[in-house]
This record gives C-alpha cells, sequence and structure tokens, in this order.
C-alpha cells in the first residue's frame, strides 16, 4: 500500500507538467472552399506539433473572440453573399475541446469582418465592412447572445478610387484598460475612439467620440496598443505602411510612420499586426504578390525599426497569433489552405520557419485557450 501511495501522486504529477505545454488553438475559416468551420486542435509550445481534437461545423466562422474566463466563443457567420450577419454563441469544453452552440442572433450589418468581447463579458462588438457600421449586443449570464442594443453608422469615403467610394469598418479594438473602444474604418481614413462603460445599458459613449484622422488613402486595417495604452500601432492595408500615435499627449499625436517592409510599394494588402507578449517586438503581414511577415524592434519610445522581413509560407496571409509562451508565431492563409508555423528568438525577436504545419481550408482566424 505504501509503495501504490508514492507511485499514483508522481502520475498524477508527471500528468500536470504534460498539460502544462499545452494550449488548444482554435482556427476560424471560411466554408466556400475545403473547410467546414471551427477546427479545435492541441498545440504544443515546446516543441510545435499539433493535433486535431475538435471540428465543428458551421457557416463561414471567419473571425472569433473568446470570453476572458474562456468558457465562451463567439463567431461570426459572415453571409458571403450579401444579407445581414449572424452572430453565434458557443460553449468551449476545456475536458475535451469541443464546441457546443448556444444560439445565435442576427446583427444590423453585412459583411461582418471582425468580432470582439469584453473582458467582463457583457458585450460583443461586430465591424461590418460591407455595410460600414458597428453593432453592439448584450450578452447574457448564461453565455447567450442577446439582441443588438447600440448601432454606429458610419459614412464618408476616401481618395482610392476602388476601395475607398464607401465606409468600410474593419476593426474593433479595446484599449488594454478597456477605457475606449477603437474602430478603424478603411473606407475613409478615420479611426473613431469611443469611451467605453461595460456596465452601462449603452457601453459606448457615441456623443464623445474622438476622431483620429489618418492619412489619405491610407486604410486603417487593425490596431495593436502596448500594454499600458500609450502607443497605439495602426496598420494601413493600402498604403503598406503602420502609423504609431502616441494616446497620452493632450492631441492624440502621430509620432512615426513606416512602411511594412523595405519597399515603397502601396500594393502590399497589409493584414494583420500584433505586439510579442514583452512589447518589445512588432510583427506585421503583406497580402497582395508579397506573402511576407515582417519584425521590427520597439524602443522606449514607442518607435519602431525593421529588422526582418520572410516570406509567410503560404499565398494570402491573413490573421496571425503568437503562442503566450511567446515561442511560436502561426500564419492562416486563406488562398493556399494552411498554418504555417514560425519558432521566435525571445531575445531578438527574429523568425525562423519550422517544419511543422497544418492544413486546413481558408483559416483566417487564430487563438489559443488555455488547456
Amino acid at each position: 500500500m505504501r509503495f501504490i501511495s508514492f507511485v499514483l501522486p508522481f502520475l498524477f504529477v508527471g500528468s500536470l507538467h504534460a498539460q502544462s505545454k499545452q494550449f488548444y488553438l482554435i482556427v476560424g475559416t471560411y466554408t466556400d472552399g475545403k473547410s467546414e468551420g471551427i477546427y479545435t486542435y492541441h498545440f504544443n509550445f515546446e516543441n510545435g506539433t499539433s493535433e486535431l481534437v475538435h471540428t465543428l461545423k458551421a457557416a463561414n466562422p471567419s473571425f472569433l473572440t473568446i470570453s476572458k474566463d474562456e468558457k465562451y466563443i463567439y463567431a461570426i457567420s459572415d453571409a458571403r453573399k450579401g444579407g445581414n450577419s449572424e452572430v453565434v454563441a458557443y460553449h468551449f469544453n476545456k475536458e475535451s475541446g469541443e464546441l457546443t452552440a448556444l444560439n445565435k442572433q442576427t446583427e444590423k450589418g453585412s459583411g461582418a469582418c471582425y468580432i470582439n468581447v469584453d473582458s467582463k463579458n457583457k458585450w460583443v462588438f461586430i465591424a461590418n465592412y460591407a455595410s460600414g457600421n458597428l453593432s453592439a449586443l448584450a450578452i447574457r449570464k448564461d453565455g447567450e447572445l442577446d439582441t443588438v442594443k447600440q448601432f454606429f453608422q458610419d459614412t464618408g469615403k476616401s481618395i482610392n478610387p476602388t476601395r475607398q467610394k464607401e465606409v468600410h469598418v474593419h476593426a474593433a479594438v479595446f484599449s488594454p484598460d478597456e477605457k475606449y473602444l477603437f474602430v478603424t474604418d478603411l473606407g475613409n481614413d478615420i479611426i473613431h475612439q469611443f469611451p467605453f462603460n461595460a456596465s452601462a445599458d449603452l457601453p459606448l459613449s457615441l456623443a464623445n467620440e474622438k476622431l483620429i484622422k489618418c492619412k489619405a488613402g491610407n486604410g486603417p486595417r487593425h490596431l495593436a496598443f502596448s500594454s499600458d495604452s500609450r502607443f497605439m500601432y495602426v496598420i494601413n492595408e493600402l498604403s503598406g505602411t503602420i502609423d504609431v500615435f502616441d494616446l497620452k499627449k493632450k492631441s492624440t499625436e502621430l509620432i512615426q510612420t513606416i512602411s511594412t517592409d523595405s519597399s515603397n510599394s502601396d500594393t502590399k494588402g497589409s493584414a494583420d499586426i500584433h505586439l510579442s507578449p514583452d512589447g518589445k517586438f512588432l510583427y506585421v503581414t503583406n497580402r497582395g504578390n508579397y506573402n511576407t511577415i515582417s519584425t521590427f524592434n520597439v524602443n522606449s519610445n514607442g518607435h519602431l525599426k525593421l529588422l526582418q522581413v520572410l516570406p509567410t509560407g503560404g499565398i494570402m496571409p491573413r490573421n496571425f497569433v503568437i503562442d503566450p509562451t511567446g515561442n511560436y508565431l502561426l500564419i492562416g492563409h486563406q488562398k493556399s489552405d494552411n498554418i504555417s508555423f514560425f519558432k521566435r528568438d525571445k531575445t531578438t525577436g527574429l523568425l525562423i520557419k519550422a517544419k511543422q504545419e497544418i492544413q486546413v481550408g481558408s483559416p483566417v482566424c487564430l487563438k489559443f485557450i488555455n488547456l
């Protein structure tokens, strides 16, 4: 009996140690090709291996967001052929990696391309590219979605004759302190800064909106913030540049504009932007004929310096993600149906292409969940 009581705790500790090397990788896709919906993988952050554990059939779950407690996943159901988009709430089972649909709601916009949830799990925000607006849906205590409670319709246009004839809301991103929601509009070169209050009946103070104007023709797409909410990094899809703003100045100040790579071309179709977990490095992707990822150093004043440009390992890179340990960076490719893996040097920020990758149809959104 003494021997058994010694061995069982040893095995239990070993099991916990093995689990600690794993995360869940959740992949959202377009389903008009080879994909069936949302895919869940085990991902080992020490050796970069992955294993499919669950597939959920869903219609074009192209972008996902995860509640802070990791119990719920909210996904866009993008109506690719017109009509208002839908939003679906799922319960996530950490034991099995399975998703179970709770409910869905139709929102007030079309061409949904981005979804976000606040840390208190009270509100979901959806950016609609085609209709150029933003929907805010309340979340019930059981994780299910309520109806649209607040709606913002943007107006305007800009100078690009093919891409900016009308408004195109592209992202809705919280500042790290969640005092504000920043909403990019690629169509009129504006970033809207709305005060946010999760406890209010209407979460955004539209009357106290602040406008951040970008250079005409930039096409602001996605955002990243320094952890102290001071610096905002904006990737401009149409100009192929990154704008760095200092938000702590009395009037928000543009302190740097830099190309997403070493070229001056404006045809890169710049896509996504993320800071490393330690905030010391910034990464951006380019699409078009480029299919590259660039690494930048971030200095103490928020300024960027280009360090490296590499092929992404696929065609049309969309969303990418850095695992929470900072060991690996993964890139989803819409047109080549694969997720490529890069090993990160956490000291230098530089990337090395790994041999591992995942074959999956049209991956466009990647998220990690603790196992």
